[in-house]
């Protein structure tokens, strides 16, 4: 990927980049602008735009030092912070939703077991973000600023760092193998592309806070020394 590209041949390379334009306020419309016209337009830094995009393009991308130097710290949290807020008023809601329709004929019992384990995994995510969203990202603002801050540091954010998409797995699962007979096939077909989908994309999420925050941070700090 490069700067000069036109942003509608990487968009249309990779539909997933469409979320990932959305949550940095990049808005559609772009016409033959390149990438680097239509960050700069959008007021996004232009090699952070590269780094996420990259994540979702290349299996396994390690950013170099270099490419992370560039980036902004500031709109990477922008861009979590966006992320947190697109999954859980949007993704989340939206499988409610289908989960209710799908879960309409069964018994009371059986809506409960699989509407526990669906509403215990949002807990747990609204959890996991409230976190990030008190704790980590005004930490990463202030050190990004130049500021000292003591008692914390993302060596303890990465320590305590989990997935939040290994329970997305379980739901997935009780799709497939235990959902009742009575349940419309479409629905539940529908049920488990956004289950698919979402968890995917929670892995990119999680790849972007571990490969790329974390070390860009971790210099930042030691900036501030």
């Amino acid at each position: 990927m490069r700067k000069n590209m036109k942003m509608a041949d990487l968009i249309g390379a990779d539909y997933r980049l469409l979320t990932v334009i959305y949550r940095l306020g990049i808005k559609l419309g772009f016409g033959e602008k390149t990438v680097e016209e239509t960050c700069r337009e959008s007021g996004v830094n232009c090699d952070t735009f590269l780094l996420i995009a990259n994540v979702y393009a290349t299996e396994g991308y390690v950013p170099t030092t270099e490419m992370m130097t560039a980036a902004s710290a500031i709109d990477l949290v922008r861009y979590l912070h966006a992320s947190h807020s697109y999954y859980l008023d949007h993704e989340i809601q939206d499988l409610s939703r289908i989960f209710e329709d799908l879960l309409r004929p069964c018994t009371p019992m059986q809506r409960d077991v699989i509407m526990r384990f669906f509403d215990g995994y949002r807990e747990e995510v609204e959890n996991h973000f409230a976190y990030e969203e008190d704790i980590v990202f005004p930490y990463v603002r202030s050190v990004a600023g130049g500021q000292r801050v003591e008692g914390y540091s993302m060596e303890t954010f990465e320590e305590n760092h989990n997935n939040i998409d290994e329970k997305l797995n379980d739901l997935r699962n009780i799709v497939m193998k235990y959902l009742p007979p009575v349940c419309d096939t479409v629905t539940a077909i529908k049920a488990l592309s956004r289950l698919c989908t979402l968890e995917a994309d929670l892995e990119k999420h999680t790849l972007i806070e571990n490969s790329i925050l974390i070390p860009m941070v971790n210099r930042l700090e030691g900036k501030c020394q």
